[in-house]
C-alpha cells in the first residue's frame, strides 16, 4: 500500500494536477506572511478606533460654531430695531428746527456755546429747586415741580438743539424717552422731588458715559 501512494506522489503527472486545476501549495513562510500580515492590520484597525472616537466630539463643535454666528447675529438686528425706534419717536415728539435748513449750532460757534450752557445751568437749577433751595416750602409747588422735569423740558431740548454727534443724539434720544418714565415710576415708591431729579441726573451720565464710550477711553 505504501509502495502505491509512494508510487503515485512520485509520479509527475499527479504532481501537476494542482497546477491545472488552479490549486496553491502552502508553505510555512507563506503562513507566517499571512499572520503577520493579519497582525498588521489588525494593529491598523486599533489605532484608527480613538481617531473615530474623537470625530464625534469634534462634530458638535463645528455645529455649534455655526450656530453662535446666527445667534449673535440677531444682537445687532435687536439693536438696529430699537435704534429706529427710539430715533422715529424722539423725532416725532422731541422739539426740533422749524426750518429745514441746515443747522447753524455747529461746534465752535456763538449758538452752539448757548445751547450748551443753557442746558447744563438749567440742570443745576433744577437740582437747586428741587432740593427746595430756592423758593423754599412745606408743601409740594411749581418750582419743585418744574426742578424735578427740567433736565426733560430745558437740558435735553437745549442739548439736542445742538449739531452734536451721531451718538451724542442717539444718547439724548433715549433720554428724552426714559425720563418721563423714571419721573413717573420712581413717585410710586419714593414721593421726593430730590430723588427723581437725582436719578434723572445719574440716568443722563450714565446714557453718556455708554453712548460716547467714556469707559473704554478711561480703561485704555
Amino acid at each position: 500500500m505504501y509502495a502505491v501512494l509512494w508510487s503515485t506522489a512520485s509520479n509527475p503527472r499527479f504532481t501537476e494536477l494542482p497546477a491545472k486545476f488552479g490549486f496553491r501549495r502552502c508553505s510555512i513562510n507563506d503562513i507566517n506572511f499571512r499572520r503577520k500580515r493579519l497582525n498588521a492590520e489588525t494593529k491598523l484597525d486599533g489605532s484608527d478606533a480613538p481617531t473615530t472616537a474623537v470625530e464625534g466630539p469634534q462634530e458638535e463643535r463645528v455645529a455649534n460654531s455655526e450656530t453662535q454666528p446666527s445667534r449673535s447675529s440677531s444682537a445687532p438686528e435687536i439693536d438696529k430695531g430699537i435704534k429706529k425706534v427710539v430715533q422715529k419717536t424722539a423725532a416725532t415728539f422731541a422739539p426740533r428746527a422749524s426750518t429745514a435748513t441746515k443747522n447753524p449750532a455747529v461746534p465752535g460757534t456763538a449758538l452752539y456755546t448757548v445751547f450748551e450752557v443753557q442746558g447744563y445751568v438749567s440742570m443745576l437749577l433744577g437740582g437747586v429747586l428741587s432740593f427746595n433751595l430756592i423758593f423754599p416750602s412745606n408743601e409740594p409747588d411749581i418750582w419743585r415741580l418744574m426742578g424735578m422735569w427740567s433736565i426733560w423740558m430745558f437740558t435735553i431740548p437745549s442739548l439736542r438743539a445742538r449739531d452734536c454727534s451721531k451718538n451724542e443724539k442717539e444718547a439724548l434720544n433715549y433720554l428724552f424717552l426714559l425720563i418721563p418714565l423714571l419721573n413717573v415710576i420712581i413717585p410710586f415708591f419714593w414721593k421726593s422731588f430730590a430723588v427723581v431729579w437725582s436719578a434723572d441726573t445719574v440716568a443722563f451720565f450714565i446714557m453718556y458715559a455708554w453712548k460716547l464710550g467714556w469707559l473704554q477711553s478711561s480703561e485704555k
